[in-house]
């Protein structure tokens, strides 16, 4: 037994990526060609593409929201998970790696599964709260004020804590928000760091600590993942 969180070599990471990852070809494919972009950090880990997937499965999330869809491993990793009836509903400001992640998305057969929407997210999320009827990049479902069974959050990090009070209106009593990056590679507890990336994952950590409408969960996995669950 041990309080404390074991620490990782790269030995006990390969022995995890072993052991543990079944990723899928396509998804390798995608990881691949997303390492080549200078952006590249931004893509999760295989590992934590199949924690989402499992945690998708647990929650029978049939309504999704993807806030920073990036080249689209997340999303493939949502929406291969979802039911048949499933929809994802991902925001992202980029066509350029969206369109990567279209051509995925085509190729695994789940592009119906999920609609994108391009623009601010903070508008995509009131227009989603504002619903009264059927939106037209999403046929056949309503949204509105507890609407959505899951949402994960790995966007712009200075607008963490803005976003949050919307994902909760959003979010389903038991709904469960996903926030990524949590821990931000350490800098977090390092107080010389005050970048507004950093001073907004802060500020969303304490937020969701001190908010009793949730229940919480951080959890060491790649660069820090809390679960938080709407009560």
């Amino acid at each position: 037994m041990s309080r404390k969180n074991i620490q990782l070599t790269e030995k006990l990471e390969e022995y995890i990526f072993q052991k543990s990852v079944r990723e899928p070809e396509l998804f390798r494919k995608l990881r691949e060609e997303t390492a080549r972009l200078a952006q590249a950090n931004m893509q999760i880990s295989p590992e934590e593409g199949q924690f989402l997937n499992i945690l998708t499965k647990l929650t029978r999330a049939e309504k999704i929201l993807e806030i920073g869809t990036f080249t689209g491993y997340s999303s493939l990793c949502f929406a291969s998970a979802l039911p048949e009836n499933g929809r994802l509903i991902c925001c992202d400001i980029s066509t350029e790696w969206t369109n990567i992640a279209k051509r995925y998305w085509k190729e695994a057969g789940l592009e119906k599964k999920i609609d994108l929407k391009i623009g601010s997210a903070f508008e995509t999320l009131q227009l989603l709260l504002d619903s009264k009827s059927d939106l037209e990049w999403a046929p056949g479902w309503s949204f509105g004020f507890a609407s959505i069974d899951l949402v994960f959050l790995d966007a712009d990090k200075e607008n963490y804590p803005n976003y949050y009070p919307l994902i909760l209106k959003l979010l389903k009593p038991g709904g469960l928000l996903i926030a990524d990056n949590v821990l931000w590679d350490g800098s977090v507890v390092d107080v010389s760091h005050q970048e507004p990336s950093t001073v907004g994952i802060r500020t969303l950590n304490e937020t969701i600590y001190n908010d009793p409408s949730v229940d919480v969960s951080m959890i060491p996995i790649a660069d820090g993942v809390s679960l938080v669950r709407k009560k």
